[in-house]
């Protein structure tokens, strides 16, 4: 067997560690950063904690904040133009997933030129302009130690992803400390998110010994922490357990890949703006029980490790118990179905075609264990906005 293993150059983990940035940059001979970060993280004062640090050190830096949730094209493009007005030798993605995931884009874009569309899969997107520092506020993407972002084009409405080494932090700052304010429903959708990561990365078609190890730990950890992080949001311990398993899962997809569950959540992003980890989690019940009969013993082993069947249970009876789980699980999250979180029906059925013709084109679905064709996702779709409604 033949795979590459990628990961950044140095992850740093623990409580306090943001505080070592400057160390980090001092590490690599960069000295000149532009922080990316967003509004939120701007006007709560938490940037400080990565700023405050810098200033100490005397390095000299910039801030662009004006990333949004979900980040779009016309966005990476403006953040382009501030790099090219300045004099920076590196970038850092401050915030979650959208901060990180801009940096990332902004360095792309700033070295090939052209627009994002140009770099969407199956381009290979391997050079930037600058090396990005990941610090993540957030327990769920796992994009501080992805090869992927994910940027919507604002022209037509799609989320594209783009892939490859220029993707790939230089280094992340891992602090779980960041993620005390977090607050419960963005715990929870962050949570399923990194959950799914590890869960599509194990039953991946592209999984393999390396991806295999970072996602069974990954999953031990969110099955056991995440149902506490979301009732105890100041448990420190439980915080620290989810950092970690979403980075750990972030470093099993990006050696393995998403799957099903990814491909048809980018274009409920994109259409709807449901945020990513909510719409993994409208769909992840559904996609799991769609491929359950064609990974089963990688299904019963993900329920096993994540605590939704017992160790002694049969491999038949553990995959079953992890589709029933998931549901629970969503239950228990409060997570809402598309209708309840104010999606037309009409709207939701108008796009069903279009949604999975884009799902199909991210190339993500064609690494489930059950492949698809557009007919079977359109299903899964209807079946998704039912479960939503019934469970109202």
């Amino acid at each position: 067997m033949t795979f590459t293993i990628t990961s950044p150059r140095q992850i740093l983990v623990g409580g306090g560690v943001v505080a070592r940035i400057a160390e980090t940059l001092a590490t690599f001979g960069l000295s000149r950063p532009l922080v990316v970060s967003d509004p939120f993280m701007v006007s709560s004062g938490l940037i400080q904690r990565c700023l405050e640090p810098l200033a100490k050190a005397g390095v000299r830096h910039s801030v662009f904040s004006d990333t949004v949730p979900e980040p779009v094209d016309t966005v990476i493009a403006a953040g382009v133009e501030v790099i090219q007005r300045g004099d920076f030798d590196c970038l850092i993605g401050f915030g979650g997933g959208s901060p990180i995931d801009t940096a990332k884009a902004m360095a792309i874009l700033a070295a090939g030129g052209g627009t994002m569309a140009d770099y969407k899969v199956p381009h290979q997107a391997d050079l930037a302009a600058l090396p990005v520092i990941a610090i993540p506020t957030t327990a769920g993407t796992g994009t501080e130690v992805t090869r992927f972002t994910v940027i919507t084009d604002t022209a037509r409405d799609e989320k594209m992803l783009i892939a490859g080494l220029a993707a790939l932090p230089l280094a992340a700052l891992v602090d779980y400390e960041l993620t005390f304010s977090v607050p419960p429903r963005t715990t929870a959708d962050t949570g399923v998110d990194s959950f799914t990561h590890a869960l599509e990365a194990f039953v991946s078609r592209r999984a393999n010994p390396y991806s295999d190890a970072q996602a069974l730990a990954a999953m031990r950890l969110i099955g056991a922490h995440l149902r506490r992080v979301y009732r105890e949001p100041k448990n420190a311990a439980a915080r620290e357990a989810m950092m970690l398993g979403a980075t750990l899962a972030g470093l099993a997809f990006s050696n393995s890949s998403v799957a099903l569950v990814h491909g048809m959540s980018r274009p409920i992003g994109a259409h709807f703006h449901v945020p990513h980890g909510l719409s993994n989690a409208m769909l992840l019940p559904a996609v799991t029980r769609y491929g359950l009969s064609h990974a089963q013993p990688r299904y019963a082993e993900a329920a096993r490790v994540a605590g939704f069947a017992a160790a002694g249970d049969s491999d038949e009876v553990a995959a079953e118990k992890l589709a029933a789980g998931l549901v629970t699980l969503n239950a228990d999250l409060d997570v809402p179905g598309p209708r309840q979180y104010g999606i037309d029906e009409a709207t939701w059925n108008a796009k069903l075609d279009l949604m999975a013709a884009q799902a199909l084109a991210s190339g993500s679905p064609g690494n489930n264990p059950r492949v698809p064709e557009a007919g079977e996702i359109v299903t899964l779709y209807r079946e998704v906005w039912a479960s939503g409604r019934n469970a109202a």
